[in-house]
């Protein structure tokens, strides 16, 4: 069952987030920076687990915390070309591989409910008319509820 809500995703009550990424990120924008400030272990294992396991864009790492909040972050973005510059951009390609990698995940880590924002659009530079139908395609038939915060209200929790 998939839900448009409006609110803010890291106030959410399902069972784990999911947000889009690059291999190596700084997370010094987008949902990404909200993250990194409210969960600065999950920064630091995302790059400890970069450095160790190279992942390539298309893949998808979960971090669970202390308080058993579980985060995906999905590498749909371009590594960046050295660690001073920015992350690529997203490509519909690796958003692909992403969800079929997070459906696979989900199912395998017994989630029970999963918010995603606009997967992608942001930083990632994609146009959500494409991410939309692809999201929908991975989650039309999903057990599990699928929140997608299509409008950021900050500090607002949405209707799940």
């Amino acid at each position: 069952m998939i839900k448009k809500v409006q609110g803010d995703i890291l106030l959410s009550k399902a069972d784990a987030i999911a947000h889009g990424v690059a291999p190596m990120d700084h997370f010094d924008s987008g949902l990404a920076a909200h993250i990194r400030e409210d969960y600065p272990s999950l920064y630091k294992d995302f790059r400890h687990f970069c450095q160790t396991y190279h992942p390539k864009p298309g893949s998808v790492w979960l971090w669970q915390g202390i308080n058993h909040k579980k985060i995906f972050n999905l590498m749909t973005q371009e590594a960046p070309q050295s660690n001073s510059s920015h992350p690529g951009k997203a490509s519909l390609h690796n958003l692909r591989h992403c969800l079929k990698d997070l459906v696979h995940e989900i199912e395998k880590n017994n989630i029970q409910s999963i918010a995603l924002p606009k997967v992608a659009t942001g930083v990632g530079g994609l146009d959500w008319n494409d991410v939309e139908p692809i999201i929908v395609e991975h989650f039309a038939h999903s057990k599990i509820p699928v929140y997608i915060y299509d409008k950021y209200v900050k500090g607002q929790a949405a209707e799940e």
